[in-house]
């Protein structure tokens, strides 16, 4: 049997352990044994144990309650957490998803101690190097032994790299395997969709039941921090809902709430106070974020997930960036990087509500991705 020690701490990293926990228990049980390390980098329940119950995502055998704090100081309490619990558990892999603190810190972790690392969602690329994600995944992916990625640009990224698959090279900790496999977010989406639309009342609490809105969510620093992005997205937020007479949901991260709280951001908070168009509820579940989405008919957002939850909805979607990792979405006009300028917000916004994209071709996989991790997991020849 194949022992894993999974690694997460941010919302989207549990909701993506779900798939493979998920066909883990479906599956491979006879064959593959889970161990859940939560970091605590998400500490807040709307951010973290929610999903735990909600998603039925098994409980973390360890939480390390790490919390916020700098870069350097958060990861490196996070690896000093990570390896002590790989020397008393002794996994044959460490699995990682992502782009986190998290992702990094349990990358080096069982790295320094000769761990394989399993790393999902691996070979994506901003080529923003000023964004801390890009420095995690990148250093994730030239130490893992295992390298999953959803996309085919993902696959390609990596080659221009020098991390490169031979398919009869026996798999050793020196050695790398790279598998293009589709999205488990794919797989979440396709597994809970159902689910929320059946059973979410979110639509029905917010009174948006048959009615069009816009969904919108903003949370990367580059977006909050800076006083004048976020006056500029929050006006082009404005202008679109009242020039189209559409109502703008906004659940908001907490740490964008505080931002909005404080003096600075005065102006911009007396902006959507103003239109009764715009609504700002709290962070919302996993579900009743899936169902938002089902019902919106543009997404607004800077998350690289809402992003691909848009496409699996098949919604167009305003990406408020400058560059993303989902490249594929953009190229296929489906998505409008626009950065925080408010006049290209505004112009994308309007495009799509008078236009939306028809096309949404299956660029993410078959929703069977964790199940085919799985199988490579377990039939892969190692050294």
């Amino acid at each position: 049997m194949i022992k894993l020690l999974t690694i997460i701490g941010a919302r989207p990293q549990i909701i993506k352990a779900a798939a493979l926990s998920r066909a883990i228990e479906s599956g491979f049980k006879q064959e593959v044994a889970e161990v859940i390390l939560h970091t605590g980098q998400h500490y807040d329940d709307s951010m973290s144990e929610v999903f735990f119950r909600e998603m039925q995502i098994p409980q973390p055998e360890y939480n390390l309650k790490i919390g916020s704090a700098s870069h350097g100081s958060q990861t490196g309490q996070m690896i000093g957490g990570i390896e002590e619990v790989i020397l008393k558990e002794k996994p044959d892999g460490m699995v990682v998803y992502g782009d986190t603190n998290s992702t990094l810190a349990g990358a080096l972790a069982a790295a320094k101690l000769h761990i394989p690392v399993i790393h999902i969602e691996a070979g994506l690329r901003s080529f923003n190097k000023q964004m801390p994600e890009e420095i995690n995944r990148i250093a994730c992916d030239h130490v893992s032994t295992l390298l999953f990625s959803p996309t085919l640009t993902g696959v390609k990224n990596l080659e221009e790299e020098g991390i490169v698959h031979h398919e009869n090279e026996k798999l050793s900790f020196d050695s790398q395997g790279v598998y293009h496999n589709g999205d488990v977010m794919y797989d979440n989406t396709l597994f809970f969709r159902q689910i929320a639309l059946s059973n979410s009342p979110i639509l029905k609490n917010l009174g948006l039941e048959n009615k069009a809105y816009i969904l919108a969510t903003i949370h990367r620093p580059s977006n909050t921090d800076v006083t004048e992005n976020l006056a500029g997205i929050l006006r082009a937020i404005d202008r679109v809902s009242r020039e189209k007479k559409i109502e703008m949901i906004l659940p908001l991260h907490p740490r964008t709430l505080a931002i909005l709280k404080r003096d600075e951001s005065r102006d911009s908070m007396e902006v959507i106070q103003a239109n009764k168009l715009i609504r700002i509820i709290p962070a919302v579940s996993f579900l009743d974020m899936i169902r938002l989405e089902a019902g919106a008919c543009l997404l607004l957002t800077d998350s690289g997930g809402v992003q691909k939850e848009a496409w699996f909805m098949e919604k167009p979607v305003v990406v408020l960036r400058e560059e993303t990792e989902w490249v594929e979405i953009i190229e296929a006009g489906n998505g409008v990087l626009t950065g925080p300028d408010p006049e290209k917000i505004i112009s994308a916004s309007l495009k799509y509500l008078d236009a939306p994209p028809q096309n949404y071709p299956p660029i993410f996989g078959d929703g069977k991705a964790a199940h085919r991790i799985l199988e490579i997991l377990t039939t892969v020849n190692w050294q």
